[in-house]
C-alpha cells in the first residue's frame, strides 16, 4: 500500500505541490489550489498530533464500515466526497507559505515515523494506526493534488 512513510512517496507528492500554481485549474470541488494545500495541512496537523479534532457523529456510525474500504486498497479517493467543517478552508490563502507549510508537515510526519504519528482518532474514521494514518495522509494528498492535474 502506498503510504507517507515511503521516502519515494512524500518526495513525489513534495514535488507535485510544488507544480501546483495560484492558477492552476481544478477539475472538481470548490477550492482553489492555495485552499487545497491549506486544508491538506490541517489534515496533516491531525496526523501528527497538533490538531485533536472531535468525532464526527456520522464518523461514529459509519466511519467502521468505510475505513477499509477507504484504507484497504490502492484506489484514489472519490471526488467529491464530503469535508469536515474543520477542514474546510474559505478565505483567501498565499500558496507559497502554505506550500512551505504543508512540505515541512510531510517532512516532519515521514521522518518521524510512526512515533510521530498521533494516537487521536480521527474525526470519521475513528482509531488509526500509524500505518494507517500514512496510507490515508497519502491518498488525502494524492486526491487533492490530481484535483489539480499534478
Amino acid at each position: 500500500m502506498k503510504n507517507l512513510y515511503e521516502p519515494a512517496k512524500a518526495e513525489e507528492v513534495k514535488e507535485r505541490v510544488a507544480r501546483l500554481t495560484p492558477e492552476s485549474e481544478r477539475l472538481w470541488g470548490k477550492m482553489n489550489a492555495p485552499q487545497a494545500v491549506a486544508h491538506l495541512s490541517v489534515s496533516m496537523e491531525w496526523a501528527v498530533g497538533d490538531t485533536l479534532p472531535p468525532r464526527m457523529f456520522v464518523g461514529r456510525i459509519v466511519g467502521g464500515i468505510i475505513k477499509p474500504k477507504v484504507l484497504g486498497n490502492d484506489e484514489p479517493m472519490h471526488r467529491n466526497a464530503p469535508t469536515a467543517k474543520t477542514l474546510v478552508i474559505a478565505d483567501e490563502r498565499d500558496l507559497e507559505i502554505e506550500r512551505a507549510r504543508l512540505c515541512g508537515l510531510i517532512d516532519r510526519f515521514a521522518v518521524a515515523g510512526p512515533a510521530g504519528c498521533t494516537t487521536h482518532p480521527h474525526s470519521f474514521f475513528g482509531p488509526l494506526t500509524p500505518e494507517e494514518w500514512a496510507i490515508l495522509m497519502y491518498k488525502h494528498l494524492d486526491h487533492h493534488l490530481r484535483q489539480f492535474g499534478v
